[in-house]
C-alpha cells in the first residue's frame, strides 16, 4: 500500500484509522437507533404522545444538519478537549453529535411499523387478558418491528462512518495525528498527482466497510424477523 509523504506505512495508518471509523460508526449508530426506536415506539403504540413526539421529530428534520454540526463542533471542541483529551473530546463529540442528529428516519419507521402492529390480533389478544401496556410494547411490538430497526441500524453506520470522514476530510475531525479514513483522505487530496493511493485505498476501504455493514444488515433482518421463522 506505499507510504505517505512523510514515509509512514499506509496499511498500518489505515488499520489502525478503521479501528476508529468504525467505533465512531456503531457507537452513534446506537445513539440513533436508541432515541429513534424509542421516539416512535411510543408515538406508534400511545395515541397521547403521537402528536407532540412526532412534531419534535419533525422539528428536528427541519434542521439543517450539516451546517449545525459544523456548528455544535467549532462550539465545543476546544472545551472537550480540554475535558477529556484531544482524541477521546472530538470522539465523544463527533459521535454524540452525529448520534443525536440522525435518529429520526428511525423514528417515523418505527412509528408507521408500529401502527401497523399494535393493530394484530396477538395484541389485541394481549390486551383482552389485561397484560401491561409496557409489556405489550417491550415483549409484542418491538420484536415485530427489529426488521426495519435492523435496516436504519445498518444505514446510520454506514452514514455516521461518511459523515465522519466528510468531518474530518474538511478537517473539523480528530487531530492530524490521529488517523481515520477522513483524515487519510484530508492528507491525502493535496498529493493526487505525486501518489494516488493515499487517497485510493482510504476510498476503497470506506465503500467496503459501507457496503460490507449493508450486508450483515440483510442477515441480521431475516434472522430476526419473527415472520420469517419456520
Amino acid at each position: 500500500m506505499g507510504t505517505d509523504h512523510l514515509g509512514r506505512d499506509m496499511m498500518a495508518r489505515s488499520m489502525y484509522g478503521g479501528r476508529i471509523s468504525i467505533a465512531v460508526g456503531v457507537t452513534a449508530m446506537l445513539i440513533a437507533i436508541f432515541v429513534g426506536a424509542l421516539f416512535g415506539g411510543l408515538a406508534g403504540f400511545f395515541d397521547r404522545l403521537d402528536g407532540p413526539l412526532m412534531r419534535v421529530t419533525d422539528m428536528f428534520l427541519a434542521l439543517p444538519l450539516l451546517p449545525l454540526l459544523l456548528v455544535i463542533i467549532l462550539l465545543f471542541r476546544d472545551t472537550l478537549r480540554a475535558a477529556f483529551g484531544p482524541e477521546m473530546g472530538i470522539f465523544i463529540l463527533i459521535v454524540f453529535v452525529i448520534g443525536i442528529l440522525n435518529w429520526m428516519a428511525t423514528a417515523r419507521v418505527v412509528r408507521g411499523q408500529t401502527l401497523s402492529v399494535k393493530e394484530e390480533e396477538f395484541v389485541t389478544a394481549a390486551n383482552a387478558v389485561g397484560t401491561k401496556q409496557s409489556r405489550i410494547l417491550s415483549r409484542h411490538v418491538f420484536p415485530n418491528v427489529l426488521s426495519p430497526i435492523m435496516v436504519a441500524a445498518t444505514l446510520g453506520v454506514a452514514n455516521a462512518i461518511l459523515t465522519e470522514s466528510a468531518l474530518s476530510f474538511l478537517g473539523l475531525g480528530f487531530p492530524s495525528d490521529f488517523p481515520t479514513w477522513g483524515r487519510l483522505l484530508y492528507d491525502g487530496k493535496d498529493f493526487l498527482q505525486l501518489n494516488l493511493w493515499m487517497v485510493l485505498w482510504p476510498g476503497i476501504l470506506i465503500s467496503l466497510t459501507v457496503l460490507s455493514i449493508n450486508f450483515l444488515g440483510d442477515g441480521l433482518r431475516d434472522a430476526l424477523d419473527p415472520r420469517l421463522r419456520d
